[in-house]
């Protein structure tokens, strides 16, 4: 019995697991070197309850509103916890930022202040932390309800990835590094780590990772040269600008647009990848005489299958976004030829077909590495388990 459990403590699965939850500590405990930002010192950010407003210097014309509100908030947390002041918040004139705080409302609020005293208090925007929170919570119970024990793991993949991209990719291009070497570290990373996570430190990881390594160097290789082609500039990024001139003026806002590209079409290259593998495997595993042309020539057929919807997936994924830019343009009757040669609708195009462009190529390359790797480590039962 003893041996039993000793046997299952270090399989190569619970490895892949273990090394997962000492990255995820090490991600949460390192630092991005920005936390003590100047613009935020001696300033308090909590949450308050609006208690009172008042409109009276806003101007209404109709659709956009301008001005300041006047608000009469509780703060709820920070140093001045329980101390009733006024607060203010501007409006101007943007649907897409502005906000309207009535009484029962809780607002994240920046306190500036000296001393004991409070200077000034500016509403940012309605506090929605705790419903985030509760979103969290009900997707991870949701998601181990339905997969089980697969739920924790990819869970774990998941907060992971957001460490990731938060505490190692952003600062590291707002740093300066070379963004398409790094995007290429980074998801290199996250790819062993996801699927490692799905089987383990063995073959089926090993063949999986380097057929979707190589279709994102594809995708890369292909997105460095559209973008260049297509003379798309990074500004085309949202608030891209804005860090320009927040003191990042030095900043390749093209090279973090090429390397979005094949971060973007990472997930559904992994998950492409570690279907043909598991096809793969299944075959093996039923008929271990196969060779491993064959094998893969199975592979390649559940890859095209699955190529279909994945390129679909891509193109819903990267359109969803942009749905009122294409009302706009048939509101406006722009024609076909305007729509396609404008840069945002080319940005959107280079994404979707140089990410699909990577999933057709991961197909082959996954099939082959799978069926040469897992025919020549003929499938136990007891590793199928």
């Amino acid at each position: 019995m003893w041996k039993k459990v000793k046997e299952k403590l270090i399989s190569r699965q619970l490895a892949a697991v273990y090394v997962s939850i000492v990255l995820f500590a090490v991600l949460l405990i390192i630092p991005t070197g920005y936390e003590d930002a100047e613009i935020y010192k001696d300033m308090d950010k909590c949450a308050a309850l609006v208690l009172e407003t008042d409109e009276s210097r806003i101007i209404d014309t109709g659709l956009i509103r301008s001005g300041e509100q006047s608000c009469r908030v509780k703060l709820l947390g920070g140093r001045f916890k329980g101390r009733e002041t006024d607060a203010f918040n501007m409006l101007n004139g943007s649907l897409e930022n502005d906000k309207l705080f009535t009484p029962g409302d809780k607002a994240q609020v920046v306190v500036s202040y000296s001393g004991d005293e409070i200077i000034s208090v500016n509403m940012i925007d309605h506090y929605r932390l705790p419903l985030e929170i509760a979103l969290a919570i009900l997707f991870i119970c949701v998601l181990i309800a339905v997969a089980g024990k697969q739920g924790i793991r990819a869970i774990l993949s998941f907060f992971i990835t957001i460490l990731m991209i938060w505490k190692v990719l952003v600062p590291a291009y707002l740093n300066g590094y070379n963004p398409i070497v790094m995007g290429m570290i980074i998801t290199g990373i996250l790819t062993v780590v996801i699927i490692s996570l799905v089987y383990g430190f063995e073959r089926r990881t090993v063949a999986a990772v380097s057929g979707a390594m190589a279709g994102l160097i594809v995708t890369a290789v292909f997105g460095v040269i559209f973008t260049d082609v297509f003379k798309i500039h990074g500004a085309i990024m949202p608030y891209s600008e804005s860090l320009l001139y927040s003191g990042y003026a030095d900043l390749n806002l093209t090279k973090i647009f090429m390397a979005s590209i094949f971060i973007g079409a990472s997930g559904a290259v992994m998950d492409l990848a570690v279907d043909i593998t598991s096809a793969i495997w299944e075959v093996v595993c039923k008929k271990p005489e196969i060779g491993w042309k064959e094998a893969a020539v199975s592979g390649m057929n559940v890859g095209r299958a699955a190529m279909g919807t994945m390129t679909t997936t891509l193109l819903l994924a990267y359109s969803g976004g942009y749905v009122t830019l294409m009302m706009v343009f048939m509101a406006q009757g722009t024609p076909l030829y305007n729509i396609f040669n404008y840069k945002y609708v080319a940005s959107e195009i280079l994404d979707t077909v140089v990410g699909s462009m990577g999933l057709v190529s991961v197909a082959p390359l996954t099939a082959l590495c799978a069926g040469w790797l897992l025919t020549h480590g003929k499938c136990r039962k007891q590793e199928k388990d």
